[in-house]
């Protein structure tokens, strides 16, 4: 009798095992996405923030022109202090400021 009774205890086990395996893992990715999530939102302020400021703020768009794109006003020279500082060759300016 308790030969019987271990070997349906241990079939009922059998039985839930891959379940709850699929369980754990569905958990787990569900966490997984809610980080993945997060983060997105985080990034989609972030950028909606530079929109606004690149639509809006005309100093926010001169320093972006003058640090990403070495951009500078007519009779400018620009100096880069720094380990990576490389000479600025002068460019001429794309949009009139």
């Amino acid at each position: 009798m308790v030969l019987i009774a271990f070997a349906v205890i241990t079939g009922i086990i059998c039985a839930f095992l891959p379940a709850l395996r699929k369980q754990r893992e569905q958990v787990e990715r569900q966490e997984d996405l809610r980080k993945e999530l997060d983060l997105q939102k985080a990034i989609l302020t972030q950028r909606t923030r530079q929109v606004s400021l690149l639509n809006n703020d005309p100093a926010y768009v001169e320093v972006i022109a003058r640090d990403r794109l070495d951009l500078m006003k007519d009779n400018e020279t620009i100096f880069r202090l720094g380990p990576q500082a490389t000479p600025v060759p002068p460019r001429s300016r794309s949009r009139s400021q």
